[in-house]
Formats: C-alpha cells, sequence, structure tokens
C-alpha cells in the first residue's frame, strides 16, 4: 500500500466528511419515498458500498477478526444514526452525532492508543463540545418541554456516536488494508443487519428517484467516502480524523434547512460557526 501523506490524509477526510454530509438528507428522502425504514437504509447502504468499493479497487478483501468488528460496529452507529433522523431530523440527528464523536474518540485514543492531543488539538475538541451545546441546546436538553421524539432522537446520536468513536478507534489501529476493512466492514454490516431487515422491511418501493438516491446513497456518502476515510486513518490520529469529520455536521445542518425547512435558530448557527472554526482550524495545524 503506498503511504499516504498528512496533508493527503487531511484532504481525504475532509473530502469524506463533505460526501457524509449528504447521507442523511438522502436517507432522510428514502424513509418518505422509498418505504423503508433506519435498518432497510442501511442494509441497503453497505451492500450498494461494499458492489461500489470492490468495482473501484478491482479485488475481493479477505475477512478477518479486525474486520468483522468494524462491521459490527458500522451496524450499530449507522441504524441509530438513521434511527436519531427518523425521530428528530436531520440537523440535529447529525450535530449529535458528529458533535460527541470526538469527545468520545479523544478519551479512547488517550486511554487505548496512547494518543496525545496538543494544545490546538485540545482546543478544537474544546470547540466541538461548545458547539455541540449551542446546536442541540434548544431541541430538548436546554429546554423542560422537550417531546420524547426529541430525546430519543438524541439518545440514538450518542449511541451512534459510540459506536462510530468505537470504529475509529479500531481502524486507527488496525490501518493496514483501508479498502479491506471498509468493504468487509460494509459485508458484515448488511449480515448483521439483514435479519432485522426483514422485520422492518428491506424492499423498497421501485421508481426512478429511489434508485436514483440508492444508487447515490452506496455511491458517495459510502463507498468514496468510507473508502478516503480509513485510508486517512493510516496517518492522521483519531481524534483528527474525528473532528475534521466534523464538517458533515455542518453540510448536513445546512441541507436540513434547504431541503427540508428545519429550523436554525441564532443558537444553532453559532454552534454551526464554531463547529466550522474548529474544522479549519485543526485542518491547518495538521497540514502545517
Amino acid at each position: 500500500m503506498t503511504q499516504v501523506s498528512v496533508r493527503r490524509g487531511v484532504l481525504y477526510v475532509s473530502v469524506a466528511a463533505a460526501a457524509w454530509g449528504t447521507g442523511g438528507a438522502a436517507g432522510s428522502l428514502l424513509f418518505q419515498s422509498a418505504g423503508l425504514g433506519p435498518i432497510g437504509v442501511s442494509l441497503w447502504r453497505y451492500l450498494l458500498g461494499a458492489v461500489f468499493l470492490i468495482a473501484l479497487v478491482r479485488r475481493r478483501p479477505g475477512l478477518h477478526s479486525r474486520t468483522l468488528l468494524v462491521g459490527v460496529g458500522m451496524a450499530v452507529y449507522q441504524t441509530a444514526y438513521f434511527g436519531a433522523i427518523s425521530f428528530s431530523g436531520v440537523a440535529v440527528a447529525t450535530v449529535v452525532t458528529m458533535g460527541a464523536t470526538p469527545v468520545f474518540t479523544a478519551l479512547g485514543g488517550r486511554l487505548f492508543l496512547g494518543e496525545r492531543l496538543d494544545r490546538v488539538g485540545a482546543i478544537c475538541v474544546a470547540a466541538a463540545l461548545v458547539g455541540l451545546i449551542l446546536l442541540t441546546g434548544e431541541t430538548g436538553l436546554g429546554r423542560g418541554n422537550a417531546d420524547a421524539g426529541t430525546l430519543a432522537g438524541l439518545g440514538f446520536g450518542l449511541v451512534s456516536a459510540a459506536g462510530y468513536a468505537a470504529v475509529t478507534l479500531h481502524s486507527r489501529r488496525h490501518h493496514d488494508d483501508p479498502y479491506g476493512t471498509a468493504v468487509g466492514g460494509f459485508a458484515v454490516g448488511a449480515l448483521c443487519l439483514a435479519p432485522f431487515a426483514l422485520f422492518d422491511g428491506f424492499l423498497p418501493q421501485v421508481t426512478l428517484p429511489t434508485v436514483g438516491l440508492l444508487l447515490y446513497l452506496g455511491a458517495i456518502p459510502t463507498a468514496l467516502a468510507y473508502g478516503l476515510y480509513f485510508r486517512s486513518l493510516s496517518v492522521l490520529k483519531a481524534t483528527t480524523v474525528s473532528v475534521i469529520s466534523l464538517g458533515e455536521a455542518v453540510g448536513a445542518a445546512a441541507l436540513g434547512v434547504l431541503v427540508f425547512g428545519e429550523r436554525l435558530t441564532v443558537l444553532t448557527t453559532a454552534g454551526c460557526l464554531v463547529l466550522l472554526a474548529a474544522v479549519i482550524t485543526l485542518t491547518v495545524h495538521e497540514r502545517g
């Protein structure tokens, strides 16, 4: 495997974050048009992602124990993420998931990988937490009248963040075959979800828009994004990757407003700006 430079690693994870930012919107549209739930969407995402990535790298990776763990983790966090979307909307679900992930990853990186954050990295993680509080404070936790759907969405988002952080840390430790890890993770994740999809429903309503959305979800936010994400972990710290990935939250929040009519207040807008500042600062710091 060709060694990736730090600059290219930063570019890879930045592109992955931009692609992921559209994945929640695509999933939400599929909920409405395809008759699929969170498990069904996740299953199709992984199946199509595996097909596209195998076609791209032109080889079949072997399965091994670490791939099995990655697949289980991906099944958990992806389904929890789409579950959060179904309860609380794209903007809130993505922001909670991606905002909590750097905190979990930083703690896990310090405990399990011995990764130490420098001053800039610590400030960026702290800024991410501030952005999370600003973005979610008005959706329920900061108010006494939160409804059950909002709280359920927040809970699913935190479960997704924990699973995402676990996959990031595990993949950082074992980064010798990034594309094999991605394809194997997709395959195992799909196998984990298949039995549940039989009850939740996995056959979409076949229309041109539905097929287009499924193909897009499998190709761009899945095959492309995860291939680049796992490759970036070969040269970047786990916490660095998770913070730069926060660019997804800003993009998804914008799509939630523009496409689905979700409302961003002054505080939630400020949260987006804080998250974006943390991403840009850490990106420039790593590239320097």
